[in-house]
């Protein structure tokens, strides 16, 4: 990995974990692949290795990646789908040719067709949006409660009542927040 960089919000979604790659979106955005290499980092965490990445490859893994944001958050608040958005997530889809395959202890891997192909790479991801915007899984796409985030997550759990990205991050800020909200309306209380 490559050093002075944020840290990856990683999750079990590939494709809304790539849309974390932009956190905070309505706060202090923080761009988490800011150069082609710590784009290679990401798919090499995610399982996608590539060996390099282009200025406009990264242009376009960026593209994708607000398409699918764009498609995610429309599908989680039961609004139409942007055609421009939807239009990318396809053209990536189909540019790809990597194959799914089933590794010795019985998981999907996702192979590409030589290790500089970003274009697979990017197939992949934009396959598996697909896959959850089309309801193929089992669970619902969400929004972050947090008003800075409103990050679009997967949403597997049993009640489907998820309110964060994540837990560890806007979760716990919020609760945080609110803890220290509730201490200044009420001093005594803090003792």
């Amino acid at each position: 990995m490559h050093a002075g960089f944020p840290d990856f919000r990683l999750g079990n979604v590939l494709a809304t974990s790539f849309t974390g790659t932009l956190s905070e979106r309505h706060g202090n955005a923080m761009e988490r692949i800011p150069t082609p290499h710590r784009l290679i980092d990401w798919l090499a965490v995610n399982g996608l290795a590539v060996d390099s990445c282009t200025t406009a490859q990264l242009d376009l893994a960026r593209e994708l990646r607000e398409s699918i944001h764009a498609v995610a958050t429309a599908a989680a608040i039961q609004d139409a789908l942007p055609a421009s958005a939807v239009q990318v997530i396809n053209d990536r889809s189909a540019q790809g040719r990597a194959a799914a395959i089933l590794t010795p202890e019985g998981k999907r891997r996702w192979r590409l067709s030589s290790a500089s192909c970003m274009e697979d790479a990017l197939s992949v991801i934009a396959a598996d949006a697909i896959s959850i915007v089309a309801g193929e899984r089992d669970g619902k796409l969400a929004l972050c409660a947090s008003p800075t985030c409103r990050a679009a997550f997967f949403d597997t759990s049993q009640s489907r009542t998820r309110k964060w990205c994540d837990m560890n991050t806007c979760g716990n800020r919020q609760k945080k927040a609110r803890f220290n909200a509730n201490k200044r309306k009420n001093p005594s209380s803090a003792e």
